[in-house]
C-alpha cells in the first residue's frame, strides 16, 4: 500500500525558514507528479506547487514563487518543500500528495487535484511572532 508522510512543520517567526519532507513506502516518488497543497484554518485546500522532479517540471502558486523550491532526495526517496521568508499567510496544514504521470500539465494538474490518489496526513506550519 502507498503511503506518504510530511515532516518538517513547526512554528517559525515571519522571514523565516522551514523545510518540509514528503516520504513515500511503496514507489520512487521522484518519477510521479508529487503536489504540495496547504490548508488554512477556516479555509479550503490550496495548491502551493506541484513538481514532476525526473523531468524538470515545476509549478508554484504566485504567492510562493521566489520563496519555495521543490527538490528531490533520492537518497532518501523523498521530495522536499524549502520554505523561505516565510509570512504568517504561509500558516497552515501542508500535505503532499502523488499522481501518476499524464498528459496534463504540472500546472493543470494542481488545480484539479482529482488525480491525486494517495495524500500524507498533514504537517502543521506555523508562522508567527
Amino acid at each position: 500500500q502507498v503511503q506518504l508522510v510530511e515532516s518538517g512543520g513547526g512554528l517559525v517567526q515571519p522571514g523565516g525558514s522551514l523545510r518540509l519532507s514528503c516520504t513515500a513506502n511503496g514507489f520512487r516518488l521522484n518519477y510521479y507528479v508529487i503536489g504540495w497543497f496547504r490548508q488554512a484554518p477556516g479555509k479550503g485546500r490550496e495548491a502551493v506547487s506541484c513538481v514532476r522532479l525526473v523531468v524538470g517540471a515545476t509549478y508554484y502558486t504566485d504567492s510562493v514563487k521566489g520563496r519555495f523550491t521543490a527538490s528531490s532526495d533520492n537518497g532518501e526517496n523523498a521530495v522536499t518543500l524549502q520554505m523561505n521568508n516565510l509570512v504568517p499567510e504561509d500558516t497552515g496544514v501542508y500535505y503532499c500528495a502523488a499522481a501518476a504521470p499524464s498528459i496534463s500539465t504540472v500546472q493543470d494538474m494542481c488545480r484539479d487535484t482529482s488525480d491525486f490518489y494517495s495524500w500524507g496526513p498533514g504537517t502543521q506550519v506555523t508562522v508567527s511572532s
